[in-house]
C-alpha cells in the first residue's frame, strides 16, 4: 500500500512525496486519515527554516522524534478511522473514528495507546482542533484568572481566538484581544471578546487602555508569534499583572524594553508551553485529565466554524503559501485525503 506524506524539503518548499506503508505490528493499526489541520504558528516555523535544529522536533510525540533538519515531516493533528488492525490489537478498534498526533499523510500506523477515541457527537473537523484546544486549555490554566480581572489577549490566530472563547466562560471585568487581521478580530467579538484592536493601528493603546477602564491588564497573553508584540504586551499590563507567553518564535530574537516601568512595576512573565503541566498543578492534573477538559471544550465551542479553507493533501505547497503570504485571508487551513 502506498500513501502520500508531507515534507519540508526546505525553507518554502514543501513536496508531497508517496511512500510505501508498512503493515500494522502487534498492538498497533494501520489508520486512514480523513482531515489534518496545520498549526500555523509552528508549522510556519518549520516551512520558513526558522525552527532551532538543536532540539527535538517534539519531545512527547513518538511520531516526531529526531531534530528539525530538512526533509522533516511535520503535523500533529490527524483525525482519521482504523482501516486495519495488527496482531494482538483488539478488533473492537476497526472502523472506529480516532484522533493522534501525527504528521500530514494519508494513512500512518500507530500503537493504539498513540489513539484517541473521537466523542460520537464530534465531526473530523472539530476533533482536529483538539492539539490547540489543548494549547488553549494549559494557557488558561497558566494565567490563573482571577474574577473581576481585565485581560488582554494578543493574537487572534486559532490558539488565541480558542483561548479567548474559554476566557470568554469566566466573570471577568474586561475581555479585550488585539490582531491585525480584521476577519480575525470580527471572529473574537463573536465568540465573547468585549472590544477587538489592531495593534499597528495608531491610537491602539489609548483604545485599550480606555476599554480596560483606564488601567493596565491584570493578566495579558502574547499569542500572535510576533516578536514586537510581546513588548507591547508587557507596555499593556499594569503593576504586579503577569503576561503568559505563549508564542513560540523559534530562532527569532526578541528585543524588549525591561528598563523603567516594566523593572518598576513586577510584572511576571510566564512561558507557557503544552508539552508538560505547571508544577503547581501536577499533584491533581494529569495530561489525560487535560485531554478530557479539552474534548468537553471542544462540544462546548464547536470550532469547526473556524476553518477557513481546505486543501487536498496533495495541495499542500498552496496551502503553506497562502499562510505565509496571505495570512489575513485564512485562520484554520485544513488538509483531506
Amino acid at each position: 500500500m502506498k500513501r502520500l506524506s508531507v515534507y519540508f524539503a526546505a525553507p518554502r518548499r514543501v513536496e508531497v512525496r508517496e511512500e510505501d506503508v508498512s503493515s500494522p505490528a502487534p498492538n498497533q493499526v494501520l489508520v486512514k486519515t480523513l482531515v489534518s489541520a496545520i498549526s500555523p504558528g509552528t508549522e510556519l516555523l518549520f516551512y520558513r527554516g526558522q525552527a532551532p535544529a538543536d532540539i527535538p522536533v517534539d519531545e512527547t510525540i513518538t511520531s516526531l522524534a529526531g531534530n528539525a533538519h530538512f526533509p522533516i515531516k511535520y503535523g500533529y493533528a490527524a483525525v482519521g478511522r482504523v482501516f486495519e488492525v495488527g496482531p494482538d490489537a483488539p478488533t473492537d478498534w476497526l472502523d472506529r473514528l480516532v484522533f493522534c498526533f501525527n504528521p500530514h499523510e494519508s494513512y500512518f500506523v500507530a500503537a493504539t495507546n498513540d489513539l484517541m477515541p473521537i466523542p460520537p457527537d464530534l465531526s473530523p473537523e472539530d476533533a482536529a482542533f483538539l492539539p490547540n484546544m489543548e494549547t488553549a486549555v494549559n494557557l488558561v490554566m497558566d494565567g490563573q484568572p482571577v474574577i473581576g480581572e481585565r485581560v488582554a489577549v494578543f493574537g487572534q490566530g486559532v490558539v488565541g481566538l480558542l483561548t479567548t472563547a474559554l476566557l470568554s466562560n469566566f466573570p471577568l471585568a474586561r475581555l479585550i484581544t488585539l490582531d491585525g487581521f480584521a476577519p480575525r478580530r470580527e471572529k473574537s467579538l463573536e465568540l465573547g471578546a468585549r472590544a477587538s484592536f489592531d495593534p499597528a493601528a495608531q491610537d491602539a493603546f489609548d483604545q485599550l487602555r480606555a476599554a480596560l477602564d483606564g488601567a493596565g491588564a491584570d493578566l495579558t497573553y502574547e499569542l500572535s508569534g510576533n516578536l514586537a508584540a510581546l513588548d507591547q504586551a508587557i507596555v499593556a499590563t499594569g503593576f504586579s499583572g503577569r503576561v503568559v507567553i505563549g508564542s513560540w518564535y523559534g530562532q527569532k530574537r526578541a528585543a524588549l524594553n525591561l528598563g523603567g516601568r516594566f523593572h518598576r512595576s513586577r510584572i511576571r512573565l510566564i512561558s507557557s508551553q503544552v508539552s508538560t503541566i505547571a508544577p503547581e498543578w501536577t499533584g491533581r492534573w494529569t495530561k489525560s485529565r487535560r485531554f478530557e477538559t479539552a474534548w468537553r471544550m471542544i462540544e462546548q465551542i464547536k470550532p469547526a466554524g473556524l476553518v477557513t479553507h481546505r486543501f487536498a493533501v496533495g495541495q499542500a505547497e498552496q496551502a503553506y503559501a497562502l499562510l505565509d503570504e496571505h495570512p489575513e485571508q485564512a485562520i484554520q487551513v485544513m488538509f483531506s485525503y
